[in-house]
This record gives structure tokens, sequence and C-alpha cells, in this order.
């Protein structure tokens, strides 16, 4: 057991949240990370012991094209202002990880203009990936490099090369002993080197007991980075995704199939990051169609395996939306004056604050097994088993009140952590009340305890939305389910190209997704779902990793 396997996340994104310029121009240092000092007691207050916050470090605008790994970004303070920051959290019981955005950097690292200014004599001309000095850029620099995501701004490290590797790892040894921070979260980790990640992992062994590293993956097979040798733990966006779809179509067969479909590439032994929003997604609340379902979903969010977080302004409801390509309005800035008291008068807070509080005081929830014990399209039951004591939550994703008839353990009676509601054990069996578009958690009274204050469920106002009748929304899922890819009239989605027999690397964005269906359709059923997230990645690099994850 270790501190990540009983933690509730808390995530950050400091330049947004403190109103930082959008560019550095390096002029000046601005203490605002200060400002994030008052926010530790909230953090604590709402039942997260875990923050995760970045980036941090000296770049030119959204953080992510570092130009000097050692200062902390002079729009954010000093050095002992990182310092200061984390010796407080961890004064308030909370571990604290950084982003470390390794995979590339920004223009302005000594490394690269070194290469702009000394060219094929630099020693530095092996850091990066495919420089070609008879190319150029869009800066017009007269060479060109391979660079992340389309943009030039963002030059991909050589993480094969040994001297870039050593002074990565030496980066992570400088972050423990300046400020003491208890893990990483690895930016881009599905596109990152494997011997590379490996590295970093040793490094984690030595430098602190129980450092933890959490990896960015966005499609995949989770096992391949998360695993004794690499990673600790990778984010899973595909949760993320069944958690706010399946209310919005009111198909809790989703929910139960991602499930399912991680564990099964996964294993039940790896924990894995959960989320609903974050820094490169649209708030929650923006995404439900039924702001109703705020409740349920973070009681599944709280509830199922793997290690929550709650993205900065979301226990708030506020919302969030991509606008013209722009991130900004996912990031914003926020002022601690205007939430302090947000806990005692904003249900969605109050909510996630007793959740927190259960998580926390809940070991079934942290290290018990996981079972269906029911599965509908608008509800939904599961157990949470340890030590022969059963944690039984319910969800309802529908505008009317549903009865459930449950088995459980040897318990006598269960006891709503959230509204107080006690179910009778009768013949092994609980029946239980679930109201619209909500949801419970069941203890054993043996493990309730007087610090589950019953709450008042969010009283969010609701989105008129078209909802598919039951029968008609668990017809399609069976048919998704079970149907497998075939380029005939059963599935709307043919082939857009044909795989060509070439190396992975040389095959275009829509030839490795063709790949990547193909060998899916070998081990079983590709459902809609599973089409979509192949149609939704557009990395070149995640794709070809992808590829040839598969057996």
């Amino acid at each position: 057991m270790a501190w990540y396997d009983e933690a509730v996340f808390y995530h950050i994104y400091p330049l947004g949240m403190t109103g930082a310029p959008k560019i550095n121009d390096y002029s000046e240092t601005v203490h605002r990370l200060n400002l994030l000092l008052p926010w530790i007691s909230h953090i604590k207050k709402i039942g997260c012991n875990a923050l995760y916050i970045g980036p941090l470090f000296e770049s030119v605008g959204h953080g992510y094209e570092t130009t000097d790994y050692k200062k902390l970004d002079s729009r954010l303070g000093t050095n002992e202002d990182l310092r200061n920051f984390v010796e407080e959290c961890h004064n308030q019981g909370i571990r604290v990880i950084l982003d470390g955005v390794f995979n590339h950097t920004g223009g302005d690292f000594f490394a690269f203009r070194d290469i702009k200014e000394n060219r094929e004599n630099s020693a530095y001309k092996d850091w990066y990936c495919n420089v070609n000095f008879w190319g150029n850029n869009s800066y017009n620099d007269e060479f060109s490099y391979e660079n992340w995501g389309g943009y030039d701004l963002l030059v991909k490290l050589n993480q094969k090369n040994p001297a870039v590797k050593d002074y990565i790892c030496d980066v992570i040894r400088f972050w423990v002993k300046e400020f003491d921070i208890d893990g990483l979260r690895l930016d881009a980790a599905d596109v990152m080197d494997f011997d590379y990640m490996k590295a970093l992992r040793q490094v984690a062994n030595e430098v602190k007991p129980d450092f933890w590293l959490m990896g960015e993956v966005i499609h995949g097979n989770y096992s391949r980075w998360a695993n004794d040798g690499t990673l600790h733990s990778v984010t899973n966006y595909m949760l993320h995704k069944a958690l706010y779809s399946a209310h919005n179509d009111h198909n809790y067969f989703e929910v139960a199939h991602t499930i399912k479909y991680v564990s099964d590439l996964a294993g039940d032994r790896i924990k894995l990051y959960t989320f609903v929003d974050n820094h490169d997604v649209e708030r929650i609340y923006t995404k439900l169609s039924n702001k109703a379902h705020f409740a349920p979903v973070h009681i599944m969010l709280y509830t199922l395996p793997g290690i929550p977080s709650i993205y900065y302004g979301s226990e708030f409801g506020i919302e969030g939306r991509k606008e013209r390509h722009s991130d900004d309005s996912l990031r914003p800035e926020m002022k601690y004056d205007d939430y302090k008291k947000a806990i005692a008068t904003n249900p969605c807070t109050e909510l996630i604050s007793a959740l927190g509080r259960i998580r926390q005081n809940t070991s079934q929830l942290c290290y018990g097994s996981y079972k269906m014990l029911e599965l509908q399209t608008t509800h939904f039951a599961y157990e949470r088993a340890l030590d022969g004591k059963s944690v039984i939550i319910t969800v309802n994703n529908s505008d009317n009140s549903v009865t459930m008839n449950l088995p459980v353990s040897d318990a006598k009676e269960y006891t709503g952590a959230l509204s107080g509601e006690k179910a009778v054990v009768a013949d092994g069996r609980i029946q239980v009340t679930v109201g619209s578009n909500s949801g419970e958690i069941w203890l054993p009274i043996e493990i309730h305890q007087k610090s589950f204050a019953p709450v008042k469920m969010a009283k969010i106002e609701k989105a008129t939305v078209k909802v598919r009748s039951s029968e008609e929304a668990e017809s399609t899922v069976k048919k998704e389910a079970t149907a497998p890819l075939k380029a005939s009239e059963e599935k709307k989605d043919k082939p857009k190209v044909a795989v060509p027999d070439k190396p992975y690397e040389e095959m275009t964005v829509e030839e490795l997704q063709e790949a990547i269906l193909a060998k899916m359709a070998k081990n079983g059923p590709v459902t809609d779902y599973m089409l979509g997230t192949v149609r939704e990645n557009t990395h070149h690099g995640s794709l070809v990793i992808w590829v040839k994850s598969f057996n």
C-alpha cells in the first residue's frame, strides 16, 4: 500500500488559475503562485489529499514549451515560492506531483538555442529528433526538426540519446531535492520511448519512497505503460468518455462495457488515474446535457476502480467550452475570495466534499474488488468488496426514481452515506430506492461512521433533452456490443483506405487508423465506441504506438 492508493487528487493549471499573462516576456518576476496558498485549505476541506499542479517551469506561453527546467516560471514567482508552496501542502497532509514535460522543449531551451547559434558544430545537435540543416521550419531558422503535434514551437527531444536521458533524470532529482515533490505526471507519455520511461522509473525508485509516476495516455493498451518497469499509472481517457456520454445517452451499458474492456487490458492490479474533465477537455458541467447528472457522474468517479481527480473549479459546477480551437476558457483565473464559502452554499461543492470524505474513510473504495450487481440503461448497481465487507453503489440517470433489489454480504443493515437512509437485509438482499438523476453509496452498518453526515443532493436545473426509451437504448447498445466490424451493410463505417504493406512509421494517419481497427476486429467485436476512439485520435506518433501494442 502506498499513499497514491488512497489518493483523491485536485488538479490545478497554475498559469490559468492565477491569471498569468499568456506570453512570458521574461521581463520581471511576479509572485502569483502565492495566490494559490489559500486554496490549499480548500483542497483539504473538499476531501482531496493530493495535488497535481503544472506546468510550472519557465516557458514562453502555455507552459508546455519549457525553456528552463530548473526555474519556476517568472510569471508565477521564484523557486523559493514553489518550495514554500509544496511545504505548506505537506503541512496540511497533501501530496504534490508536478507536470513533467519531458517529451519536447520550447525553442528557447538552452540546447536548442545552441543549435541555432552553432548549427552543425553544436554539441546538442543530437538532443533533438531528425535535425536537418538542409531544411527549414516555420520560424525560418534554416534547419528542420521533428516537432510534437505539428507545432514547431514544441521541439521533440531525442529520448534515445543518453545525454538527454541523463539530463532529464537529473532534473527529477533536482525537483525532489529542491521542492520535495512526491511524483510526476508525464506529459504526452503515449508517444515517449519506453526505454526512456524505464530510466525515469529507475530514478523514481531511487529518489523517494513511493515516488509516483503517472503518464498521459489517450488510447491503447494501458498496461504497456503502467507496469512494474515503466509507470505506476496512466490517465483513463476511456472511462472519462464513458462517464459523460453514458449519462447523455441514458446508457449505463457503455460504462459497464468500458470498465470490463479496460480491466481486460490493464488488469485489476493497476490503479488508473480517473477524471471527468481536465485542462485539455471541456468541463463536465458543460458536457452534460442534463445538469442534474452532475451527481451520479461524480458518485461513479469516486466509487469506481481508479484514483479520482477533480479539476479546479469543477467542484463549483463552472462551465468551460473549447472556443475557436482555444483552451483558454478551460483554464480560467479563479480568486479564492469568490469561492471560499462554496462548501456551505454551493450544492455541487457540498456533494464533492461529502464524496471526498467518504472515499478517504472507506477502504473498500480504494482497495476493494469490483462486481456488477444490476445493469439497465437508466440505472446501475455495483459493489466494492474488501475483507468480507461490501459497499454498494447505486446510480440512476432517469427522471423517475427506481427501486433495486440487490444481493449483499452478511451485514444486517446498510446506511446511505449521502442520504442517511437505512436499508435492512432480508434473505441476503436489500431493497433500495434511488431518486431521479441521483445515486447513493450504501455502507454496512459496521463501517458506517458518524463523519458521513447526510448531504442534500445537488439541486441543479435540468436541461431539456430528447431521451430514447429504455427498450430502444438497450437494443442499440446490445447490437453495438456484439456486431463485428465488417465491410458490409451491417456497419456504416467502412474502411476509408487500404492498409498498405509497409512499416507503421511510414503510414498515414488514416492508414494507421485502419490498421488498428483491423487488429481490433481480430481480437473480437468492434463497437461504435471503440470505432470512435480510433477515429478521434489523429496523432501519428500515438497511433504508431497504439498499433504496435496489439499482440
